[in-house]
């Protein structure tokens, strides 16, 4: 139990860090509070949660190997992130202004016109992550180098799942902040701005996942 505490301690020490990094994720879930909402955002967030459990399903059974050793397989996983990621940024570049439903209606969840469904949120925020290649090699890298290679199945999924809940939770967090009156106030002054900047970011960030070659 003591060396297996170590390593998920060791694994949350490394996380930690690209917990927090901005990417694709951040800015989804960022520009979800702002546009569609505290109960969207949260949903995506546990649609990111879900995604990185997939990548932690596949890397302990070796198909994050396989993959990370396929040029073919991934340039296949990179390029249909990159087609994702330029294609919401063009649709946010070419939203109109946002109008921010009343606090009241926020809090009771009251439905508007153009109201996103939990389902779309929900893979908004799968597919932002699930079209990444970098975790693959992320959690190739860090299992193969903190966990033992004797460590139980099970135990290398309770890691997954304890790493999956903290990314969750700091996401839940980034929506409940960005979803403040203060923000939401700020938001309603300059969506459309706000729109076409993380339309940018969307596409800048698929340009880069493009330039990125296979480590």
């Amino acid at each position: 139990m003591h060396q297996y505490l170590i390593e998920l301690a060791s694994l949350m020490a490394i996380f930690s860090f690209a917990i927090v990094s901005p990417g694709a994720d951040l800015a989804m879930v960022m520009r979800q509070a702002m546009v569609h909402g505290r109960r969207q955002a949260i949903i995506t967030s546990f649609g990111v949660g879900t995604s990185l459990m997939f990548h932690v399903t596949y890397t302990i059974l070796g198909l994050g190997l396989i993959i990370s050793q396929s040029i073919y397989l991934f340039n296949i996983v990179k390029w249909l992130g990159v087609a994702y990621l330029i294609y919401i940024g063009i649709k946010a570049l070419r939203a109109g202004k946002t109008e921010m439903p009343a606090a009241e209606d926020e809090i009771s969840g009251s439905a508007r016109k153009s109201e996103q469904t939990a389902l779309k949120a929900f893979t908004l925020g799968f597919a932002a992550n699930a079209l990444n290649p970098k975790p693959v090699f992320f959690f190739l890298s860090i299992f193969s180098t903190v966990v033992h290679a004797h460590t139980p199945v099970a135990i290398k999924f309770g890691y997954g799942l304890v790493i999956a809940s903290c990314l969750i939770a700091w996401f839940v967090g980034v929506s409940l902040f960005m979803t403040t009156p203060r923000m939401r106030a700020a938001f309603a002054r300059a969506s459309q701005w706000i729109d076409r900047t993380s339309g940018v970011v969307f596409i800048a960030l698929g340009i880069k996942l493009a330039t990125e070659k296979a480590a």
